[in-house]
């Protein structure tokens, strides 16, 4: 039992912070030939079955030309290539099949703001360290500024002698 599990962790992605109401973009694996491409699926998530674990899927419903448009996806598929979260919408729902029949206002989620893991990672990224050369070019500015700010404090100065 422990290969059988060993295996199944070994093929999980990173943890998917994905829910139901999330609009996503889909970066799929295909194979044409001998060819192989990056095509996206952009829509509405709208199922979530079946946990995180290697079972796990998500679906997704988009609307294509006015015919809607469903694929399922396994969340730990090797041949999904990336998986973006556009915005994540309001839902009271575990599963919002009703969003198959509503249209226009019914049809739409409001948008809820969420802090995404990748989000924070771009956040906490260390800043990039000046060169020594960018440093020096930076306090050069500087001082050229406060020059600047002096030539005009005094000729301010000056006016205000000439004036009286």
């Amino acid at each position: 039992m422990d290969k059988v599990r060993k295996f199944t962790e070994s093929q999980l992605k990173n943890k998917v912070d994905l829910k139901v109401g999330d609009t996503v973009k889909v970066h799929q694996k295909i194979k044409e030939g001998t060819k192989e491409r990056v095509q996206v699926f952009e829509g509405l998530v709208i199922a979530k079955k079946h946990g995180n674990g290697i079972n796990g899927t998500f679906t997704v419903r988009k609307v294509s030309s006015g015919v809607g448009v469903e694929k399922i996806f396994p969340i730990h598929s090797p041949v999904i290539d990336k998986l973006e979260i556009m915005k994540s919408g309001r839902v009271r729902r575990a599963k919002i099949y009703y969003i198959r029949d509503a249209t226009g206002r019914r049809g739409r989620l409001k948008e809820v703001k969420r802090k995404l893991k990748n989000e924070e990672e771009i956040k906490e990224a260390p800043k990039k360290e000046i060169s020594e050369d960018a440093k020096a070019e930076q306090k050069t500015n500087e001082v050229v500024e406060k020059t600047k700010e002096d030539v005009v404090k005094e000729e301010s100065k000056e006016e205000k002698k000439e004036e009286k």
